[in-house]
């Protein structure tokens, strides 16, 4: 009783390191996002080249985490995890030192190779630290990290950014990043498979010869990342340009639209992953496609809502405010359901790599490519605005049209992404068996 006590707690003490390393890391990955049309007006720059930003520490980020994945299943996933988290903290502190874009260009590529340590060892700690059926809710809470991340960064760069400048945030942000690296060091490191009682210990510690291979020959996994590819190129697409819509279109300043933005796009999302890993583990204890099911029925809900957001009229702030926090907070659900998905397919040996794998198709293929595709969009219907008007220069007045039309792609994508979870929760069931004879 005293043991199963004592790894109750400490299995609470990870979790509590890790969701606050994540948050932490999507804090850092948004300040450029919060703080875009200051950075923007004193680099003279383009929506393409702002979205830029964020598309080059998205690739690196999916790149090295392929490595890092496997490393993760091989190597201790805590000191990874502390390693990654003191260097992306530090190149953040880089980032509000730079004196011209490329100096910002670079800083940010290495934020995106420190960041990408977290996500493959984290959710492989959690597998082995919480049993499948507590599994999803341990997830949302991990991920819960993401809306508090975006709300404290909208929220306190806004503030920070309107009195003192926008460097100003980029260095705060490394303080705490330090401190959770060296805590991240006291998590003890758990036995791979320790929650997974029904695969044997010699499956478990046994080498697996094509790693990749074995991860994609499942049919759910293909599904996973297709739907990876949709949801995340309209997370950061949200994520880069909402705050310059609300600045532009609905001409709000940048303490006011960060504000709207940090409830809005951050503080709800807590409510999406925390009932959605509940309602997720309630399904999936009936029947095993229930959390794609729960995930492909959120993102349903969260189209139209984000559609009618767009669809209200300038001024019309707080119509937006909610039919947006519906709109992301559905959005939300996926996190929670999908990532404890891939954990119930998936194997101990290989969760690691797996999660890279998903990590870097998505990541690439969508989550780079929102806020660099809503930039080119914006910039593309911006020209297109400024010649219908006869004007012989690019105008804010243009730039706010252009962004506007630019992100109706949102909902288009929900949609698709919905869809695409629901064909996943066909094949659920076949992949959980074709492991558990394997590895039984």
């Amino acid at each position: 009783m005293a043991s199963r006590a004592k790894s109750a707690s400490s299995a609470s003490f990870a979790l509590f390191v890790l969701f606050a390393i994540n948050l932490l890391n999507f804090f850092d990955r948004q300040l450029p996002g919060a703080l875009a049309e200051p950075i923007r007006k004193e680099f003279h720059l383009s929506d393409t080249a702002l979205g830029l930003l964020g598309t080059v520490a998205t690739l690196m980020y999916a790149l090295v985490g392929l490595p890092l994945g496997r490393l993760a299943d091989k190597w201790s996933r805590t000191r990874l995890i502390a390693i990654g988290t003191a260097s992306w903290s530090l190149l953040t502190a880089v980032s509000g030192l730079a004196q011209n874009y490329a100096q910002l260009f670079v800083s940010r590529l290495g934020v995106g190779l420190g960041e990408a340590t977290c996500a493959p060892a984290g959710q492989s700690l959690i597998g082995d630290l919480y049993p499948p059926q507590q599994r999803a809710r341990a997830m949302g809470v991990f991920m819960l990290g993401l809306p508090a991340g975006l709300f404290l960064a909208y929220f306190s760069a806004g503030a920070i950014g309107a009195a003192f400048g926008w460097r100003a945030a980029f260095l705060f942000a490394c303080i705490p990043g330090l401190l959770f690296a060296w805590l991240a060091l006291r998590i003890p490191e758990p036995r791979r498979g320790a929650s997974d009682a029904a695969r044997s210990a010699a499956a478990t510690d046994a080498a697996v010869k094509s790693p990749y291979a074995a991860v994609l020959k499942l049919p759910t996994m293909w599904w996973i990342i297709l739907s990876g590819i949709f949801h995340n190129f309209n997370m950061y697409a949200i994520n880069a340009f909402q705050t310059p819509f609300l600045q532009r279109f609905h001409e709000m300043g940048l303490r006011q639209a960060s504000n709207v933005s940090a409830i809005s796009v951050g503080a709800v999302g807590a409510i999406g992953l925390l009932a959605g890993g509940w309602v997720a583990d309630k399904m999936s204890a009936k029947r095993r496609d229930g959390r794609l099911l729960c995930a492909a029925c959120s993102m349903a809900v969260a189209a139209p809502a984000i559609f009618f957001a767009l669809n209200q009229p300038k001024g019309s702030i707080a119509a937006f405010m909610v039919l947006m926090a519906i709109g992301t907070m559905t959005m939300f659900v996926y996190y929670a359901t999908v990532y404890a998905a891939i954990q119930d397919v998936i194997e101990p040996r290989l969760r690691g790599t797996a999660v890279a794998i998903y990590f870097c198709a998505m990541y690439v293929l969508g989550a780079s490519l929102g806020p660099l595709g809503m930039g080119m969009l914006s910039d593309h219907f911006a020209h297109q605005a400024m010649r219908d008007a006869g004007a012989a220069a690019m105008t804010e007045s243009a730039k706010a049209i252009g962004l506007h039309s630019a992100m109706y792609a949102i909902p288009v994508l929900a949609v698709l992404a919905s869809l695409v979870l629901f064909a996943g929760s066909r094949t659920v069931e076949a992949d959980i068996r074709k492991q558990e004879r394997s590895h039984g």
